[in-house]
């Protein structure tokens, strides 16, 4: 007589199926939406590059054009507003297709504005990111 034990691998298949073909398109919109709203916060609230390091102040003639509604990168609420978040391929991508965009974040010799980096991630903004794909995969794991 013998005694026979038979393991259902089904289970573990189809773990493992979702991990060889994970949406990777649902993880890049999650991600980019993050990448939006954290660039929407820079913009608004931290006024800092990703570094951390602050944003030149106006130069004094041009602080005298601005009202008190006014703030670094915020005068009507153009640029902040401009910034979209989208997935190409697999990519999640995100920012502004406002002409000046770049030369605010990059700044722009010719006029002498000074670079004001409000796209790209922080340690923090990685973080926050990582942790997005932490629980995409424990979800995908089940």
């Amino acid at each position: 007589m013998s005694v026979e034990l038979t393991l259902d691998f089904s289970a573990l298949n189809a773990r493992l199926e979702k991990l060889a073909n994970p949406n990777l398109g649902e993880l890049s919109l999650l991600l980019a939406a993050e990448g939006e709203s954290q660039t929407r916060r820079r913009i608004s609230e931290e006024k800092s590059s990703p570094d951390g390091t602050a944003w030149d102040v106006w130069s004094s003639s041009y602080a005298k054009t601005r009202h008190s509604g006014h703030s670094l990168l915020e005068n009507e609420g153009d640029l902040v507003d401009s910034i979209i978040s989208g997935v190409e391929g697999n990519d999640a991508v995100w920012g502004s297709n406002l002409v000046y965009a770049a030369a605010q974040n990059f700044g722009y010799d010719k006029t002498g504005l000074p670079a004001r980096e409000f796209l790209g991630l922080s340690e923090e903004n990685k973080k926050d990111m990582a942790d997005i794909i932490d629980d995409w995969l424990d979800e995908l794991m089940g």
